[in-house]
């Protein structure tokens, strides 16, 4: 992380805070991708769920915290906004 100039968000040891949005990333992914869902290896599993992340839900899937834009067009607006 150093070497790419960020800084671990991680505070205190048992802080439930600290997990709350990656929580909140694993109750959506259950809802909607996980509940019901039935694939006959372990490998089609892995391959819908990174075609639920990277086809859904970072391009298409809406995010009322991101103004309810997608986090890809949340991040081409950040990366606009930082180039003008």
């Amino acid at each position: 992380m150093r070497r790419h100039g960020m800084v671990g968000s991680m505070s205190r040891v048992g802080d439930c805070w600290d997990n709350a949005v990656v929580e909140s990333f694993f109750a959506t992914v259950k809802t909607e991708l996980v509940h019901g869902a039935q694939w006959p290896t372990r490998a089609a599993a892995r391959r819908g769920l990174a075609a639920y992340i990277d086809g859904w839900y970072n391009h298409q899937r809406r995010h009322a915290a991101l103004g309810y834009c997608s986090p890809v067009e949340y991040e081409r607006e950040l990366a606009r906004l930082r180039i003008a």
